[in-house]
């Protein structure tokens, strides 16, 4: 049952990435694009992750306990600097006069 539940997590981080991907060839300018990118930050990786340390731990020993420790860590550190990266290249985006899509 939590081959089927991890497996389900990994294929729905693997769908987030999918839109991701393509909002970012598709979406019309750098504000929107980010967006996007977001997207793949977030929940892509966070269902992905989560699926790999479910699918590791279904083999329950101290060594499969600390590689899902890892995966989780690794998860906290993406959503505690994503959101500050982010922020971060909107700012150099403002500064550097890029000017948000309109329709002319």
């Amino acid at each position: 049952m939590t081959v089927y539940i991890s497996g389900l997590l990994i294929v729905g981080g693997l769908f987030f990435f999918l839109i991701g991907s393509i909002g970012m060839i598709r979406l019309p300018d750098f504000y929107s694009r980010l967006h996007a990118a977001g997207i793949i930050d977030t929940m892509g990786l966070l269902l992905s992750m989560s699926g790999l340390a479910l699918l590791i731990l279904s083999d329950f020993n101290l060594g499969n306990i600390l590689s899902a420790l890892k995966i989780i860590l690794i998860v906290v550190f993406i959503y505690l600097t994503s959101p500050t990266a982010t922020h971060a290249i909107v700012d150099a985006g403002i500064r550097a006069g890029l000017k948000p899509w309109s329709k002319k």
